[in-house]
Parts: structure tokens; sequence; C-alpha cells
């Protein structure tokens, strides 16, 4: 395999994957543009909704990922972002708070059962899963588990992985803009590096460069994935976007942000608007990567944590 791997994409090239009314030909459209972009392999991601609207997402998905070989070449399966996530200002992003529910096992199954085989991972914040139960059945099901949109103790965050958490979501994101300057999130998962895969987002905007210079000297480069948390807007260029049922506004530096009820700019990210091929522009050249990190970073760490299954 030649090409990234990306194991977060929302959606790309005007196609929104989280659309209540996405059709086929919108996906294989969204697919050859990926491949066009060098991106071989995603995980089609979807994001906190009520549990029936996510597993009727999950489910289409899956279907076109079954039924349609040119999307299977492309999709290799469904990340599914939430809904067990940390539902305060700033851990919650741009997720809706009023979907978010705690962890359990039943609705786990829910989930991965409507995804017909084709969910490879999912993102909860521990702190909301009880003694990791959730955690254990994903990971007892092969399924990739990631902290992420969390605010867990590190007491949380040594459980979730004696359960089975393998990885990081985006670290430096999904939290609030100000947190105690040591004791954190980022501080926490960035302690356990030796023990978690943790994916940023490297589009200048998410993560500051410098910053991401730092982490990225804290984590082992075969624990660094890269990841576009890319939404419709992706490649698009600025203007009004769309995200599950939300509109995003991306500026004319590339940043793509929620929008206010009244049509503003909120404060926080929504997503990401940025390709893969312009993050790999920038690791270069703001950040110092070397070309045999990048391809760690932007492929093969992702295969060898889905143990090839991507």
């Amino acid at each position: 395999m030649s090409g990234c791997i990306d194991v977060q994409v929302n959606g790309y090239a005007g196609v929104d994957f989280n659309a209540a009314d996405l059709n086929i030909e919108q996906v294989i459209a969204a697919c050859r543009r990926l491949r066009r972009d060098g991106v071989d392999r995603i995980l089609a991601t979807v994001i906190t909704d009520s549990v029936g609207a996510m597993t009727s997402k999950i489910s289409r998905l899956a279907q076109f990922i079954g039924g349609d070989t040119e999307i299977a070449k492309t999709i290799a399966g469904i990340h599914v972002e939430g809904p067990f996530i940390n539902s305060d200002d700033g851990y919650v992003g741009a997720h809706p708070r009023n979907a978010v529910i705690p962890a359990t096992v039943e609705t786990a199954k829910r989930l991965l059962d409507s995804g017909d085989g084709w969910v490879r991972m999912l993102t909860l914040a521990p702190e909301h899963d009880p003694n990791g139960a959730t955690t254990k059945f994903l990971s007892d099901n092969n399924i990739v588990i990631a902290a992420g949109h969390c605010d867990a103790t590190l007491d949380q965050l040594r459980c979730g992985i004696d359960c089975g958490l393998r990885m990081f979501t985006h670290l430096g994101n999904g939290c609030p803009a100000l947190m105690n300057r040591h004791d954190n999130i980022i501080q926490r998962v960035l302690s356990l590096a030796d023990r978690l895969t943790i994916s940023f987002i490297a589009d200048g905007h998410h993560v500051p460069d410098y910053a991401l210079k730092n982490y990225l000297r804290c984590v082992p480069d075969d624990h660094v994935i890269i990841t576009t948390d890319a939404i419709s807007a992706a490649g698009q260029g600025p203007g009004i976007h769309s995200l599950s049922g939300q509109s995003v506004i991306v500026d004319s530096d590339g940043a793509a942000w929620a929008m206010t009820a009244d049509g503003t700019r909120d404060n926080h990210f929504a997503g990401c608007a940025t390709t893969m091929p312009k993050m790999i522009e920038i690791l270069k050249s703001r950040v110092g990567a070397t070309d045999q990190q990048i391809a760690k970073w932007t492929r093969s760490n992702a295969f060898d944590l889905f143990k090839g299954n991507l």
C-alpha cells in the first residue's frame, strides 16, 4: 500500500458521511477524490447523535461498503466517535451535548450490530465507562477503542488500558482552551505515550506547529497517527459547509469552526477542512518530520494498530 490511511474522516469533498440523506453516488465520489489525494484507506466516522440516528447512519454506511467494491476499496470500516463522551464544555467539542450518554455494553452492542461487522473503532470517555466494562466488551469484539473528548484521570486511563484501551483520539483537541496548567488530559495522556497510540490533527489550526513539535517529541514514532478529522469541507475552500446536520464555517485560513444559532462563528473547531497532502506538507516544512516518520505516522502505524484489518 503506497497511499495514506486516515482513521477519522467525517466526510470529504462536499460529501458528509453523517448526512441523513447520504447516498451511494456521493460516497463513491468522495472515495474517488480521496484516492486522487493520495489516501488509500479510511475509516468513515459517525459522530454523536441519538442512538437511533447513529445506528441508522452506521447501517447505511455498512450497506454501501458491503455492496460496492469501489467503496470497499477505500472505506475499510467505520469509526464511531461517541456517544459515550464527556458532555462538559470544551470536552464535548462539536458533538451535540443532548445526545451524549454514559457508556453501556447494551448500547455498544446496538452500535456494533448496526454495522454488520464494519465497525472497526470507537472513541469514548473512560470516565463515563464504569470499571471499563464497555471498553472490555469492545476489545473482546476486536474493536480498537480510543479515549477522546474526555477528562479521564490517570487511574481511569490506566483502568481503560487494562481493559483494552489502545489509542487516544486527536490529542490537544476535544478539550477546553483553559485547563489546569499541569494536571490536564494532555499531560496525562503524554505520560502514557508508551502504552497508547495517539492521533494528532496536523493542520496548523487544531494544534499550533510548535506545540505539535513538543507533543511529537514525547510520543514514540511507532505510537503516532496523523488523522485529518476531515469533514465535507475538506478540499472545498472557505464557506459554509455541513457536519451531521449542523453548519460549519471555513475561514480564509482553512480552519473549520462551529456556528452559533445566530449564524456567527463559535469559538471551537468542528472537524477539519485540510486534506492529508496539505498535512504532510505542514509536517515536512513546519514541523520538521522526516519522510520515514511521515510514512509511519500516515500509514504503517495505523495498519499495525488494526492488525492489517484496514
